[in-house]
């Protein structure tokens, strides 16, 4: 019986020490039981962190595939647009060549028929037919320079220039215009030199002179330069109308011309826009200072030179003059493949006296030499032939005469490139439509 009492207390120690064991188990149980569940939380989110991502990543390369669809799309149409713009500029060049022909030949022909008609009322209309042609003449201009700064095929040769290369011609080529219109012309002499394009600058300042001489109806226009610090500031002052500030800008654009009471009404709106595309590609800045009713002022702002780095050009023959003789019995090689200017052409040298040969290619002349057993005395040829070159039938024609005949290249190519060519190749170079005065002073010249 005492050993019953011993029983029962080892059995509850026994029971005791089992629960302690079981509640530790228990709680190590629940615990894990709580990682567990913790790492599957974050198992699940990480699984839907992935595919946000993937979504995320699908969209953005939707996102790119249609950007690069998009831009190709602009290349293809930026493309398009340019060989559009090249094909266009290419085009208007190639018309306005072809334009230049014809408007030779008829210039050329009313020069001639001008000699021929006798009485006011007849020299009248030649006189307004000329006037007509000449207003052609400079919408063909503007238009190929136009069409060719579009086509980038204008190339600036920037050097240094003297001022008065520049001046000194523009003054004997306005004169006249001015005195016909009962202006005054003035173009201050200068010793300065500036950095620009000789062709570009020239072209700017005859479009600056042209439109102050279209808009003035009394007084004048002066044309002049001054230093302004490291730059020289050329100006062409006019007595004009004037032009209104809200006006002052859109002049500048193609096609728009300032509401003037000058009554001029034969200009397009085109001089002033090739004067700030000119101006843009050179580099220089163009002003313009204007008082209603007193005139304006356009400036042109140019780096400035040093004139003993300017390089000696070969000058353009400047003395016109319509009586110019020495050409009677001269022979004259005329090699000139459209039909309409030779024979414009071919007369007006008869009428100064000259025997002209015509010939339309190089093999063409010696042959016709040939056949006549004599060197000319000059050699007029223009630039593009069908199959030849001008300057290749020149040189082909000395070659065979064993002479280095005077020679013309005549041209409605309006480049540097073509000029310098003649150049280089001791050739003079008229530009279509030629000025039978232009052509009389020169040959006289060569031939003196």
């Amino acid at each position: 019986m005492s050993q019953e009492p011993d029983a029962i207390e080892q059995l509850q120690r026994e029971t005791a020490k089992l629960r302690k064991i079981n509640s530790v188990l228990m709680s190590r149980v629940e615990r894990s039981m709580d990682q567990q569940f913790n790492a599957f939380s974050l198992f699940e989110t990480a699984i839907a962190l992935d595919h946000k991502v993937r979504d995320r990543t699908q969209q953005l390369r939707e996102a790119l595939y249609s950007i690069e669809r998009a831009n190709e799309s602009l290349y293809r149409a930026k493309q398009q647009a340019e060989a559009a713009s090249s094909l266009k500029s290419s085009v208007l060049i190639s018309v306005t060549h072809d334009l230049l022909q014809p408007l030779n030949a008829a210039r050329l022909t009313l020069s001639t028929l001008a000699e021929m008609i006798d009485g006011k009322g007849g020299s009248g209309l030649v006189e307004q037919a000329d006037r007509s042609l000449m207003t052609l003449e400079d919408l063909l201009r503007s238009l190929l320079d136009i069409s060719k700064l579009d086509a980038g095929a204008l190339r600036p040769d920037v050097r240094p220039i003297a001022i008065s290369s520049l001046f000194d011609p523009l003054r004997l080529e306005f004169a006249p215009i001015a005195a016909k219109q009962g202006l005054s012309l003035r173009c201050c002499p200068s010793s300065l030199a500036v950095v620009s394009d000789a062709m570009m600058l020239r072209r700017i300042l005859q479009n600056l002179l042209s439109n102050a001489l279209r808009y003035t109806r009394s007084g004048g226009v002066v044309m002049g330069c001054r230093r302004d610090g490291k730059r020289v500031r050329i100006q062409v002052s006019d007595t004009g109308p004037g032009i209104y500030r809200a006006q002052q800008e859109a002049i500048f654009v193609e096609f728009q011309r300032g509401e003037t009471s000058a009554g001029d009404r034969t200009g397009f709106g085109l001089g002033l826009s090739i004067v700030r595309r000119f101006a843009t590609v050179l580099g220089h800045e163009v002003r313009l200072w204007s008082r209603v009713g007193h005139g304006s002022t356009f400036c042109l702002l140019l780096d400035r030179a040093d004139p003993a780095t300017v390089r000696e050009e070969r000058r353009e023959v400047e003395c016109i003059d319509l009586e110019y003789g020495g050409l009677e019995g001269a022979r004259i090689l005329l090699i000139e493949n459209d039909p309409s200017s030779a024979q414009a052409m071919a007369i007006l040298f008869e009428k100064w006296g000259c025997q002209v040969v015509p010939a339309t290619s190089a093999a063409d002349a010696l042959e016709r030499l040939a056949v006549l057993g004599e060197i000319p005395d000059a050699i007029v040829a223009d630039l593009h032939l069908d199959d030849e070159s001008g300057l290749t039938a020149v040189q082909e024609i000395r070659r065979h005469a064993k002479v280095d005949i005077p020679a013309v290249i005549v041209t409605a190519d309006y480049s540097e490139a073509a000029a310098k060519e003649a150049s280089l190749n001791g050739l003079e170079v008229l530009k279509k439509p030629v000025k039978p005065a232009e052509m009389r002073a020169l040959l006289s010249f060569m031939l003196a």
